[in-house]
């Protein structure tokens, strides 16, 4: 629970410039490696001399076969221009083109190396945003950028916590492909989870374990709990962080074992819905086929040709109440003995 509380705290401050570390996009970005030839992958939220998203689609510019990576800083961005001298402010948004990976130094490989030389010689267009009225320079959702996305086919990044409703509102809107990290709870929140209902949005593979690691340039690591700070490595962790995307994979389509029978004293039903309350996926009854209620983390494992989605409870969000969401009805708790369950998604299996 202390993660869950202190990436909300974060969250509410605008202190949610999390930076996903390289070994997490690796694990995670394996598993989509023949998507991305030919594509302009645009990486929206991320500063082009520290982002990892960006060093890892750099850096394996010819082996994906990308098109072209585009990817963009914010201008309030506290590590901007840190690895890179030529560019020291840290109030400066800038965007990084790369159109192709040579052996632009001359050391006989193609790296990171090249992709510094690269941009430090003017090789690659290096551009300076500028904003506008609305929004600071470098915000995904300022006229620049909107602009810069029409070029993409793909967008792949970590975007603010604080605002990840408006940045998938904003993908969809364009009718982009995304891949991007996101809070497990943002599966109810109400701009999210009809996207799930309707197909158009659905979890990647996820993190090892279910843990992610992230460093925070801004420092406050005070901000969360022991355990969840390691000063060791010098990162935060969260288990309540996932990979949000609208990519086809595999594991979509892998369908879910089940070996349980039903009975009603181990599956009591809800005082107002009709439907059984099944507190782990891995004990969803092989025999019953109507509606079951069942923890959001069930998402991890939904096969859209085996079960379907037909509600929430506790929906998030402006305008929403902690209750019932489904097609079919008003808002209203789910109860069992009068208790109110923890956050749950009612599904029910294809016949």
């Amino acid at each position: 629970m202390a993660s869950n509380s202190n990436l909300n705290l974060a969250a509410r401050a605008k202190k949610d410039k999390f930076y996903t570390q390289l070994e997490d996009i690796e694990n995670e970005l394996r598993h989509y490696r023949e998507f991305f030839a030919g594509k302009v992958v645009f990486c929206n939220c991320d500063d082009p001399f520290e982002s990892n998203f960006f060093k890892y689609f750099a850096a394996k510019f010819n082996d994906l076969e990308i098109k072209k990576l585009i990817c963009t800083s914010y201008a309030d961005s506290p590590i901007v221009g840190g690895e890179i001298s030529l560019f020291d402010s840290n109030k400066t948004a800038y965007m990084v083109e790369v159109n192709e990976l040579k052996d632009w130094n001359g050391d006989g490989g193609e790296d990171l190396d090249d992709v510094k030389f690269a941009i430090e010689h003017g090789i690659y267009n290096v551009t300076t945003l500028k904003g506008d009225l609305n929004y600071c320079a470098g915000d995904f959702r300022s006229a620049e950028l909107v602009d810069l996305l029409k070029q993409a086919d793909v967008v792949v990044t970590n975007p603010p916590f604080s605002v990840f409703r408006e940045f998938v509102a904003l993908m969809i809107a364009a009718n982009k492909k995304f891949l991007i990290v996101g809070n497990m709870n943002a599966i109810t929140y109400k701009e999210i989870f009809p996207l799930i209902m309707q197909n158009k949005l659905w979890l990647g593979y996820g993190f090892a374990h279910g843990n992610a690691y992230f460093s925070l340039p801004y420092g406050a690591y005070k901000d969360f709990a022991d355990g969840v700070y390691d000063e060791a490595t010098g990162l935060v962790k969260f288990r309540n962080v996932t990979w949000y995307t609208n990519i086809e994979t595999p594991k979509r389509y892998w369908e879910l074992d089940l070996w349980k029978e039903y009975s009603p004293e181990e599956y009591p039903r809800y005082d107002n819905y009709d439907a059984i309350e099944v507190s782990k996926t891995a004990e969803i009854p092989v025999d019953y086929f109507g509606v079951m209620g069942v923890p959001i983390t069930f998402l991890d494992k939904y096969c859209p040709n085996q079960f379907e989605i037909v509600g929430a409870t506790e929906s998030e969000g402006a305008g929403f109440s902690n209750g019932l969401w489904h097609e079919d009805s008003q808002y209203s708790q789910a109860t069992i003995g009068g208790k109110k369950v923890y956050k749950r998604l009612f599904i029910r299996r294809r016949q």
